[in-house]
């Protein structure tokens, strides 16, 4: 199968879809390409007005089809129907995403897409397993905690993997009995969109999955601040996190589910497989340019082996060829933006200026698009802003160190706990190091998420508030209520 295809050529839904309606609006927002910066399309906006247009659908649809109250496994096998069109249209799905994202066309049919039908299956099969609890009471009385869904849930989510980040997000949500209105990137849309047509074509009832394109200040605070939308879940920077928080408060308090940003560490013992550890050193960099929240964008390492554990890095960075996204054999990915590049840059020449050495890397890609150099700076102190800035680009830190307490007071942000690496021989280094490192998430001998969904994730510090993943997502879309008869 040759999925290489022409940009100029492929059909883009630029709608908002409320209910199983295809609500056309004029683009507002420029959207250029990130593998070549040609201008391309324009996003539109979807106004407050809108916005209560698609809460409304969302209301009238958990009513009219009783969706949280049927029989759990009529949801379960709508949900898998829907996995299934998501694969069997894979392609497709790959190709809409291409185009406007970061992610390369080769990597997402048997990478993001077949990763997405999994977590809509996953998160489907809670729906008969979870549920309320009869609890101790003296024999007088009868006790329970009763769950029920919270009803329409907003959702907004990031650019850098947009097909999965929708997965997380509807998933759960419709799994657990509720409704969705869900703004995805203005400058990823085309994907999110596609994969919620499929969900009408499976038989999810029209008007539980709502898609409202626009940016955050408009769209995302008019879903933020709704007062019908009983629970949010957001991923995405720190900064916007907080500007969420800050709207939820000043329009009426509700529970909220962020997943934030990250400036995770990896730590190398002089024990470790140097060459299992560069690899996948190197990966957690390179995969999607470092445009990753859980990038492993610090290096802590023993300072025994911190030269040779470079040098394999490097040869790994001079690897890189870069390519756009629609051609079948790219494996490295451009920046989303022109912005985002010059801010890298910015962010790489300032971390050199303060004393930083730039051993490999350190500027744009010549060419067209947005590509940026695979980047390994030494030389670092806690107040580079290589270490104190969450960069978001193929961006590698080093730092080292001669004792584990040294380790740890260099892998601790005073602002982030997303995500840890940790390479080690030792056992009992490896569980003392896990249970001290600051961080939601901690991988031992290897850097990357597996396919056990059932592993929740989310972060500590200004890294993020709640989970998603694991049976963590699914009970965050379900409220309960606390219930004694007296017999």
């Amino acid at each position: 199968m040759n999925l290489s295809f022409n940009p100029d050529t492929l059909a883009l839904p630029i709608h908002h879809l409320i209910g199983d309606r295809r609500v056309p609006a004029k683009g507002v927002i420029g959207m250029r390409r990130p593998s070549d910066g040609k201008s391309y399309a324009d996003c539109p906006q979807a106004s407050a007005d809108l916005v209560d247009e698609a809460v409304a659908t969302a209301k009238a649809a958990l009513k009219t089809s009783n969706w949280g109250g049927v029989r759990p496994r009529e949801r379960i096998n709508v949900m898998h129907r829907w996995a299934d069109l998501i694969e069997q249209e894979a392609v497709t799905l790959a190709k809409l995403e291409a185009i406007a994202s970061t992610r390369p066309v080769g990597e997402l049919v048997a990478g993001d897409v077949a990763i997405t039908a999994e977590q809509i299956r996953f998160f489907a099969e809670f729906a008969d397993k979870e549920g309320s609890d009869l609890v101790p009471t003296d024999d007088g009385n009868l006790g329970m905690t009763m769950s029920e869904p919270y009803g329409v849930v907003g959702a907004i989510t990031p650019w850098n993997v947009p097909l999965s980040m929708a997965g997380w997000k509807l998933g759960p949500a419709l799994a657990a009995g509720n409704a969705v209105v869900l703004k995805p990137s203005e400058m990823t849309p085309f994907s999110t969109l596609f994969m919620a047509e499929l969900a009408l074509k499976a038989g999810v009832p029209a008007g539980l999955i709502n898609i409202v394109l626009g940016d955050g200040p408009v769209t995302g605070n008019a879903i933020t601040g709704h007062p019908d939308i009983a629970k949010v879940s957001f991923t995405g920077s720190t900064g916007a996190g907080s500007a969420i928080m800050a709207n939820i408060a000043a329009t009426g308090i509700k529970p909220m589910t962020l997943e934030l940003g990250g400036k995770s560490p990896q730590l190398v013992f002089a024990d470790a497989d140097l060459n299992k550890a560069a690899a996948a050193i190197a990966r957690s960099i390179l995969a999607n340019a470092g445009q990753a929240c859980v990038a492993g964008s610090r290096l802590i390492v023993e300072e025994g082996v911190a030269q040779d554990l470079c040098n394999a890095i490097v040869t790994e960075m001079k690897k890189v060829k870069a390519g756009p996204t629609w051609d079948e054999a790219s494996r490295y990915s451009p920046i989303i933006s022109e912005r985002q590049r010059d801010r890298i840059d910015t962010i790489v020449k300032a971390a050199v200026a303060a004393g930083g050495t730039c051993v490999y890397g350190g500027a744009p890609m010549e060419g067209d698009g947005y590509f940026y150099t695979p980047t390994l700076i030494t030389d670092v102190d806690n107040a580079s802003p290589a270490i104190t800035d969450e960069i978001f680009g193929p961006v590698l830190s080093v730092q080292t160190f001669r004792t584990e307490e040294e380790a740890l007071s260099l892998a601790d942000h005073p602002t982030y706990g997303l995500a840890a690496g940790l390479f080690t021989r030792d056992l009992s280094r490896a569980i003392r190091m896990t249970r001290a490192l600051q961080a939601g998430t901690i991988w031992v001998n290897r850097y990357s998420r597996s396919r056990d969904h059932i592993l929740p994730t989310g972060g500590y510090k200004q890294s993020g508030i709640g989970k998603d993943l694991g049976r963590e997502a699914y009970l965050a879309n379900r409220k309960t209520k606390s219930v004694l008869i007296n017999l």
